[in-house]
């Protein structure tokens, strides 16, 4: 209704017109009742003719047409069928606008026409149509250059979502083609090396067993840890070449990292605190991974070390902590490498911090902390650990 109140408005503006003109007009016949309720269907046609358009068109032109007729109230009635006119035209409905035009151009010609006084010339008649008709092809034009405005600007912003849309689907194009020129190199060359390491290990850990001896555990720990990688960069070349959220690791693997390392000659303490939440499946692995490149970096650099990790969760954050007591100390200042790197990139990537120094006492400490109020979906929902000290 208030997108109906303007041409309301307007049709009543238009019927105060005409009354007022008919009243003081010298030729026009007095204003009766009749003539009332025309100028009131005029005006609430004109109220509905956003839409109706040529409901209202037919109406306007027939009461306007009449009042005509019946009163000669001049110019001023072809006021309201203008408008209804060009809305008309705008609207699409160009022959009944033409037609329209036509009928009441005819009628009003013929009105004057038959009650023109004798001595009038006909040349003002001729003239007053000729500028009624100079508006009406006005009225009928500006309908259509607004009708064809209006479907510019839509053609337009129809283009604008077009080319957003191809936008979006060529940088997704252009990354899933990146992402297997990715895939295609790890394979080539990571995976090939990791598969000689594991079969290499393999033959030797087979001979040992041939000759009655017992592998060393430093020769298991490198064949669990070839496979481990190997199933890593199978599910990461998976991921590469057809993306999805889902990840294998997450901190409910953190005993069987630890496991690895300690067949590996480094001695692990894992220690988890508090009720495990639903975390995020983002946050889970980028915890996994902190815990992960921390205990490389031990098994490393460190030396003869033990390394302790340490799993803290709170309703608001997830804290993870892995300190060694090996050679590094405040007096010998670490330069980060590309794990550190990536470990500090990886957290605060997540809105968190990650603190990676050597120890007064001796030893390296990695600490990192995620907050998990604004942690957006999917989680990971761990299985419930109470507090405990693993070795």
């Amino acid at each position: 209704m208030r997108r109906d109140l303007p041409y309301a408005l307007s049709g009543l503006a238009l019927g105060v017109l005409l009354l007022g003109n008919a009243a003081l007009a010298p030729d026009a016949a007095p204003v009766r009742v009749v003539d009332v309720a025309l100028v009131l269907v005029m005006a609430a046609a004109l109220a509905v003719c956003r839409r109706h358009p040529v409901v209202a068109l037919v109406v306007v032109t027939a009461a306007m047409l009449a009042l005509h007729v019946r009163i000669h109230s001049g110019v001023s009635a072809a006021f309201p069928v203008l408008g209804a006119v060009y809305l008309a035209a705008w609207r699409g409905h160009r022959s009944a606008a033409v037609l329209a035009s036509l009928v009441f151009l005819g009628g009003f010609l013929a009105r004057d026409v038959s009650v023109a006084p004798a001595g009038r010339p006909g040349q003002q008649i001729a003239e007053r149509t000729a500028l009624l008709l100079g508006w009406f092809v006005a009225a009928n034009v500006a309908g259509l250059v607004a009708r064809q405005h209006r479907a510019y600007l839509e053609q337009v912003e129809q283009r604008a979502v077009e080319a957003e849309r191809t936008r979006e689907e060529v940088a997704l194009r252009r990354a899933g083609e990146e992402r297997l020129r990715i895939a295609r190199d790890l394979h080539d060359s990571l995976t090939h090396n990791i598969s000689v390491i594991k079969v290499q290990t393999g033959i030797a850990v087979h001979l040992a067993r041939k000759h009655g001896e017992e592998p060393s555990a430093t020769l298991l720990a490198i064949q669990e840890a070839s496979s481990a990688a190997m199933r890593e960069l199978r599910a990461t070349l998976d991921v590469l070449r057809a993306p999805s959220d889902e990840d294998p690791v997450g901190l409910a693997r953190v005993d069987d990292l630890a496991q690895r390392t300690r067949a590996a000659g480094v001695p692990v303490q894992v220690t988890v605190t508090g009720e495990p939440p639903a975390l995020p499946t983002e946050v889970d692995q980028a915890g996994y991974r902190v815990v992960q490149e921390a205990l490389t970096n031990v098994a490393r650099h460190a030396g003869p070390a033990t390394a302790r990790v340490h799993v803290e969760y709170t309703p608001a954050r997830l804290t993870v902590s892995v300190t060694d007591d090996g050679q590094a100390s405040p007096a010998r200042p670490v330069t980060p490498g590309v794990g550190l790197r990536g470990m500090r990139e990886r957290v605060t990537g997540l809105g968190g911090t990650l603190q990676a120094a050597a120890r007064d006492g001796g030893g390296f400490a990695v600490r990192a902390t995620f907050p998990l109020e604004a942690a957006g979906t999917p989680r990971t929902v761990l299985p419930a650990q109470p507090a405990t000290d693993r070795a």
